[in-house]
């Protein structure tokens, strides 16, 4: 069947994601130094313990990563002294300053040029559990469209995010093919709703999941010859 539809995941699939994330957080310890001082030397070790007790009372958390974070910020400036109504301000202040700063990312060298070429001949999407932003990181133009997990109500791997993009995008699962770098996230997850998946694989590791991926690249350059030779179905 004709290939229509390619689904990315953005983290460690478009760009190095823990860099991103690092200097993220560092901006965020900063912004909290300024402005939220009674947090002083704990704010990140009382941040983590919030986050994961929210993580225990509502395991659903996980697929809102941003609401998590946002009401991890606000425990943790209660905790330490700032009233309700500030700590909800504080919060939101600087949950909107990582955001921002979660943007930066440094795409890998190939990713432009094959998003441009595939774009020309297919449908391209995002489906990304993240709170990474293809607006703000400037290449939305390349997508349709682009889901997070928290848009969706369900995160990767549950197969019902990747059908939302399916039935969003009026595709059969045998016309799309997803793109990513997890095993279980993008490649089970994918494969569970019946959409062949290609594994980013730059480091060469060996996989270890139970099913294979239909497919492996260690370079998104790789991408349109693989998908040129399922089109002709090979």
């Amino acid at each position: 069947m004709t290939l229509r539809l390619i689904t990315f995941d953005l983290d460690d699939t478009l760009w190095d994601a823990p860099p991103v994330l690092q200097a993220a957080e560092a901006a965020l310890q900063r912004w909290l130094a300024e402005y939220a001082p009674r947090l002083d030397d704990q704010a990140g070790s009382r941040y983590r313990s919030n986050r994961q007790w929210l993580l225990e009372q509502e395991p659903a958390l996980k697929g809102r990563i941003s609401e998590l974070r946002q009401r991890a910020l606000q425990r943790s400036l209660q905790q330490a002294g700032y009233a309700d109504a500030q700590a909800a301000q504080l919060a939101a202040a600087a949950f909107a300053h990582f955001l921002a700063a979660r943007q930066q990312v440094a795409l890998f060298p190939e990713v432009r040029p094959t998003l441009e070429r595939l774009a020309g001949q297919f449908s391209l999407g995002v489906l990304t559990n993240g709170n990474a932003d293809v607006q703000r990181i400037g290449i939305a133009g390349y997508f349709r469209f682009a889901f997070t997990a928290e848009q969706l109500g369900v995160s990767k791997p549950d197969p019902r995010a990747f059908q939302a993009v399916l039935a969003h995008a009026g595709v059969e699962a045998a016309q799309a093919v997803h793109i990513g770098d997890h095993p279980d996230d993008d490649i089970h997850g994918a494969q569970a709703a019946g959409i062949r998946a290609v594994w980013v694989n730059p480091q060469g590791k060996p996989w270890s999941g139970a099913r294979a991926p239909d497919a492996q690249v260690a370079n998104l350059a790789e991408l349109p010859a693989l998908l040129a030779r399922w089109q002709r179905g090979h």
